[in-house]
This record gives C-alpha cells, structure tokens and sequence, in this order.
C-alpha cells in the first residue's frame, strides 16, 4: 500500500522559517520520521515538495495512473488560495488527509478558511511534525479500510454471482425436467 505526502510552497524552508510557528524539524526531518512510522504501519510513502503550484497539481493528476492509496497533503499558503489545488483533489477517489503543523485556525484570519477542506477526507492541525505522523496513521487506516471493503464486495459479488449462476441453473433444469415430463 502506497501513501503520497504533498509539501506545499515554502515548506522546503521548514526548520528556517518562522520556529514559533513551525518550530526546528526541517522537511528531511519530517520525511525521516514518517518514513520511520510507514515501516511501523507496513505501507510505503512517496514524498514530493514543490513550490511551483502547476507541478503540484500535475503531480496530483499523476495519482490517477499510479497504485496511490492515499494522500496527505500540506499545501502551505495554497491551503487558503488555489481553488485549482482543491479542483485537483476533487478528482481523486482515494483518501485525502490535510495538515498543517500550526493550528490555522489560531493565527492571522486569512488563515483560517481552508479552500482544500471540503474535498478532502479530513485534517489534522496544530501538532506541529505529529500533525504530519497523526495525517500518515489516518490516511494508512483509511487506505486500509476502503482497500479491505473494495475486497470484501468483490467476494460477495462473486458469491452472489456464483450463487445467482447456480440457482438460475437449477431453476431453468428444474423447469425444463417439469415441461419435459408433461409431454
């Protein structure tokens, strides 16, 4: 099971900017700690960071063709801004964790509105790198869930199918030993 994790614009800066914030771990940091916590989970994890919005979005078209389970995404600034970044995500079928590692909703007021909010599956915000670790555990166990549920209908389908196959054919002998005994 494969698990994406987006960074955003600027947060190839992480353990430079703003430490009050966002406090010391850079993004390598970051990275390590939820590579760490994918082996513990038993799924894989591709990171991708860019601070150009088309190749984030380019890259989230790319999921559509790729063997992605699930995604966690920080778009950063994009978080409050690009309706094409939320168009992007809407398309997707997989699970979608947002995070942020400061708490949005506490800071300046054009923070708080999240434009990615209404398409994705859910966010986590204020943990600073948990945030990230708690967005992996949430995606993982909703790949996992919606994987398991995928197989549970495919054998029941199948089952049903057999089961259906099986009664159809009964029947139809049934009829025709009926039809056949009557002449």
């Amino acid at each position: 099971m494969t698990i994406l994790i987006l960074h955003g614009v600027n947060l190839n800066m992480f353990g430079k900017r703003d430490p009050k914030h966002y406090g010391n771990a850079t993004l390598d940091d970051i990275n390590t700690a939820l590579s760490l916590l994918a082996r513990e989970l038993c799924v894989q994890i591709e990171t991708f960071q860019t601070n150009h919005e088309g190749e984030m979005i380019e890259r989230i078209h790319r999921v559509t063709n790729e063997d992605i389970h699930a995604l966690v995404i920080n778009a950063g600034a994009w978080t409050h801004t690009s309706i094409a970044l939320a168009d992007a995500l809407a398309i997707l079928s997989i699970p979608i964790v947002e995070v942020h590692m400061s708490n949005i909703h506490a800071r300046e007021t054009f923070r708080h509105t999240s434009v990615l909010s209404p398409v994705v599956t859910g966010s986590i915000v204020g943990f600073g790198v948990e945030s990230y670790r708690l967005g992996l555990r949430a995606a993982a166990a909703l790949a996992q869930k919606k994987w398991l549920w995928r197989k549970v209908k495919s054998q029941f389908f199948k089952e049903e199918l057999r089961f259906n196959f099986s009664f159809h054919f009964s029947l139809r002998s049934w009829k025709d030993d009926k039809y056949t005994n009557m002449v």
